[in-house]
């Protein structure tokens, strides 16, 4: 399958396709047996990587990388590289959740809590008959359990593993395990097990549109997380600058 034109942003190269495509790359792999990591950047991602070294090169193992978040969209035109959309990481679960429930994908989930999890595994059922939860695991283990958590995956003989832990913790899990398991599509969803439990609310589909859901997510938890999103775009915003003037390195 040919690969759609990548644009360099921050020095991340970064897929300049939609959904849609993004959807038949997954099922591409899936059906031809090939090996698809997928990574997906927004402002925090972006500026984490710049301070940790190990986080970047874990990111830019990936096979392809997607623009999750506004920021990075609106930063591509602001340098005259426009990406299509953002094809974030929780839309594009949901996505393979729908053409696995047409294709038969087996699925295994691996990260948020044994509650949350367990909730996921029931809205599959519901939701998506037709497609398989080929197994799940909790993402609250010990680092010595890595071992049996990779042969599960691998005993599963599933064709996505979707994995619900916070950065880096994912990117390492995935660089480490990614070639044992066996499986063709690994994609890290961050917080998205939470958002379809029900434990956490997602921003409505108009914050979603005017790319605002870091604000909603401030509105909902303001004195855990004003800081984060004040430096985290406010450094976000040096990069642009510094990108714009040709002064990143």
């Amino acid at each position: 399958m040919t690969s759609p034109a990548k644009i360099n942003l921050f020095g991340i190269p970064i897929e300049a396709m939609g959904m849609e495509e993004a959807l038949d790359t997954v099922h591409h792999a899936i059906s031809q047996h090939e090996q698809l990591q997928i990574g997906v950047v927004n402002a925090a991602k972006v500026v984490n990587m710049h301070r940790d070294p190990a986080l970047r090169e874990d990111v830019l193992s990936s096979d392809i990388i997607f623009a999750d978040g506004a920021a990075v969209v609106l930063a591509s035109k602001i340098l005259g590289q426009s990406l299509p959309e953002r094809v974030t990481g929780i839309d594009l679960m949901f996505g393979m959740f729908e053409r696995g429930r047409e294709h038969g994908y087996r699925v295994y989930c691996l990260g948020a809590t044994e509650e949350v999890s367990k909730k996921v595994e029931e809205n599959i059922a519901h939701d998506y008959p037709g497609l398989i939860l080929a197994g799940r695991h909790h993402g609250y283990y010990a680092e010595d359990e890595q071992q049996s958590i990779a042969d599960d995956i691998k005993n599963s003989k599933a064709d996505i593993l979707l994995v619900a832990m916070t950065s880096p913790r994912k990117e390492q899990f995935l660089a480490k395990w990614m070639d044992y398991m066996g499986v063709s599509v690994c994609h890290g969803v961050g917080g998205s097990f939470d958002v379809y439990s029900g434990k956490v609310e997602r921003a409505p589909e108009r914050w979603q549109k005017l790319g605002l859901e870091w604000l909603y997510r401030v509105k909902q938890e303001p004195g855990r997380l004003w800081k984060r999103y004040l430096f985290t775009n406010l450094a976000f915003i040096g990069l642009l600058i510094k990108e714009k003037l040709g002064l990143l390195k």
